[in-house]
């Protein structure tokens, strides 16, 4: 009774539960499983003691029974058939493929094989065997089983579970490795380029990259009266501002063998809806076929079925129209669209690697539907299709929202004898409040990132995010980690929240993690266009970066931190900083006159020097020191007083490489208050009220 119970209660919730793939997550669940392996031990001695061979296997899988074992038919109470006086099984024939085996010690399904089985006695001595036996089953071990195969069959279908003996743990399965990968970014030029867009393409060009593939680049530029070329140019430039740069596509050498915009491959579309037409289907009428039906009486269809509130698919009235009766609109030079005849009770289904299985009725769920409209303008879904086969296509990454277009996609790929992809069906991106993801949550689109002082390995290390993890609690990466770790298997199917302060913290790491040339380079263009610096490569920029690393979080964060530092307003921080004004009433102006002597000494360095922060550092070492003595305080609480008499400022970054930056400006010409006028000014401040 005990081991029918918790394995009933158990295997009923989740059998998976017992192996590793799906391991518990919680102590609660563990002890569970605990509970049931040792119940299932004892049940499985107690099973032992009424055989007359020592031969059976445990394992973690679900494994099929034969319907001769009479008393497992009562499953899910798999315990109940041992106390019945009931012959569980009369043959000891075992499915010869069992017999191969793998390597010893590795855990793989195995099958319960019981040979010679006798009745099991109706007395009390047969159930009470269950209770010594859950003390044998920490002592008693029975000779350790070859591997079985992963699959394997013994009889009809029933099912059951049973959990391992030997205390080993199933690892997870490797990762499904493949072949090199086409996959491909089909962009409409409509627009910029947006966070869910980008995540797509990286997808792409990730599974691409990892599998030693092709990533191609389409446009998808149907749309006539949104498209434009600006857009596109804008949306490529984007694209390799991420580092997603193509295989094929637009601008490479593949181009001079064929278009990769829709806009130019219209004869291919309208050839193979002419081969549609031609082509007959398992219902004996063609494929495609024309439909002259007016807008008018679309419309009046549509308004019908909105007023009813009830779906009806669409049904032409030229579904089935002669040969002759076709032929005569033509000769009267009546326009025409070319639908899709649906087959009846067709269904069409994928396996979705995001989402599983899923499948559509087709006949009841769109209707015949449009290849080429009446001005000769393919249709999306009939181009996505056409051009997917065409470039080879293995693998479509894209939107949920593109996934009822598969529905077509495939009866198209289906009717023109081309195989179906693999698709991958990814989550929205919400905005953090629960919304689809638009411009009233702040920047969407690339160029805005950009232009706000975003780095691109950042961006693509949280749109990565956005979707997939790794499985450990792993934050921030180089794009080479990613393409090592990333899989489509992990891609979760739950929408992601778009989290503009993360994004900014995982900015700031990537900055941190920077060579200081690196950061120069990103950091000279925003410092040029801010007049901070004449030129993006000025000497003004590698300074910056040293000084402003640890404090930004965005290239633009750089900005006021150099404007700060050229500026020098002690009088005006001593007025409002209330810190500020009692440090100059605790002894600063005695402290400031020190500084000034210092200066007028010549001890402190020059700051044209390129050496001059670790120069000053020594000084200012010495000098805190000196001066501590003197007056009997520590050094370090002398630090801000001087950070204040050089500055102007109570906080900011390092003192020696602000002095440095204000030397680098003033021999560029750009406006700043340099060390000289500095000392002038808190010269004037000491004898200000004396």
């Amino acid at each position: 009774f005990f081991s029918g119970g918790i394995m009933t209660l158990l295997m009923q919730k989740d059998t998976a539960t017992c192996g590793r793939e799906n391991e518990p997550r919680n102590s609660a669940r563990m002890a569970g499983c605990l509970a049931a392996g040792i119940a299932m031990v004892g049940t499985a001695v107690f099973l032992h003691a009424t055989t007359s061979e020592r031969q059976f296997l445990l394992t973690t899988q679900p494994i099929t029974v034969p319907r001769t074992l009479t008393g497992l038919a009562a499953y899910p109470n798999v315990a109940k058939p041992l106390y019945k006086n009931t012959a569980l099984l009369s043959h000891t024939t075992v499915d010869p493929d069992l017999s191969s085996a793998s390597s010893p010690g590795s855990s793989k399904p195995g099958v319960l094989q019981v040979q010679s089985l006798t009745t099991a006695p109706k007395s009390i001595w047969g159930l009470l065997l269950l209770v010594p036996s859950l003390v044998l089953a920490y002592v008693w071990r029975s000779p350790k089983p070859e591997p079985l195969p992963e699959t394997f069959h013994l009889g009809d279908d029933l099912r059951i579970a049973v959990m391992t003996a030997t205390g080993e743990r199933t690892e997870a399965p490797a990762p499904t490795t493949t072949g090199p990968m086409r996959t491909r970014f089909a962009p409409s030029p409509t627009g910029s380029l947006h966070v869910g867009g980008a995540r797509t393409a990286l997808y792409n060009w990730l599974m691409a990259k990892k599998t030693g593939g092709q990533f191609v680049l389409r446009i998808e530029d149907t749309d006539v009266a949104r498209s434009t070329r600006e857009s596109e140019d804008s949306m490529t430039a984007d694209l390799k501002w991420l580092g997603l740069q193509w295989d094929e596509g637009p601008g490479t050498a593949k181009e001079e063998e064929m278009p990769f915009r829709q806009s130019e491959r219209g004869s291919i579309y309208h050839e193979m809806a002419e081969k549609l037409m031609q082509q007959v289907g398992s219902d004996g009428k063609p494929v495609a076929y024309k439909c002259f039906c007016t807008q008018e009486e679309l419309d009046a269809k549509k308004a019908k079925m909105e007023e009813s509130g009830e779906f009806e698919a669409f049904v032409s009235p030229w579904r089935d129209a002669s040969e002759e009766e076709v032929a005569a609109k033509v000769a009267a030079g009546e326009e025409y669209a070319v639908r899709f005849r649906v087959p009846p009770g067709k269904r069409v289904e994928i396996d979705d690697i995001v989402r599983g299985q899923v499948g559509w009725d087709a006949q009841a769920t769109i209707g015949d539907f449009i290849l080429l409209r009446s001005s000769g303008v393919p249709v999306y879904n009939f181009c996505v299709a056409v051009d997917d086969a065409l470039m080879g296509i293995s693998h479509v990454i894209r939107a949920e929202e593109h996934l009822t277009n598969t529905l077509r996609q495939g009866l198209i790929l289906e009717a023109l004898e081309f195989a179906m992809p693999t698709y991958a069906h990814c989550a929205l991106i919400l905005g953090e409040d629960g919304s689809k993801l638009s411009k009233r949550h702040g920047a969407t689109s690339v160029s805005q990132f950009a232009e706000e002082g975003f780095v691109p390995s950042a961006m693509i290390n949280y749109l990565v995010g956005l979707g997939w993890n790794d499985g450990t609690d792993k934050e921030v990466y180089t794009v080479e980690e990613i393409i090592e770790a990333f899989s489509m298997d992990r891609v979760q199917k739950s929408p992601s929240v778009f989290d503009m302060t993360k994004l900014k913290w995982i900015n700031g790491q990537h900055l941190r993690l920077m060579e200081d040339a690196e950061l120069a380079g990103l950091l000279g263009p925003f410092l040029e266009k801010e007049g901070l610096a004449k030129a993006a490569d000025s000497p003004i920029a590698l300074t910056a970066a040293v000084m402003c690393k640890q404090k930004i979080e965005l290239l633009a964060d750089a900005v006021p931190l150099v404007r700060d530092a050229l500026g020098y307003q002690l009088t005006t921080v001593v007025a409002e900083n209330k810190k500020a004004a009692k440090l100059v009433n605790d002894g600063f102006k005695g402290f400031a006159a020190a500084v000034v002597g210092a200066y007028n000494a010549g001890e402190i360095p020059d700051p044209t020097s390129a050496d001059f922060p670790d120069a000053y550092g020594t000084w200012a070492k010495g000098f805190l020191d000196e001066f501590a003595e003197t007056v009997g305080k520590k050094s370090k609480k002398l630090m801000q007083p001087l950070r204040l008499a050089m500055t102007g400022e109570m906080s900011g970054p390092d003192v020696g490489q602000q002095l440095r930056l204000v030397a680098l400006a003033q021999a560029e010409g750009i406006s700043c208050v340099p060390l000289e006028a500095r000392m002038a000014e808190l010269q004037a401040f000491i004898e200000a009220d004396e």
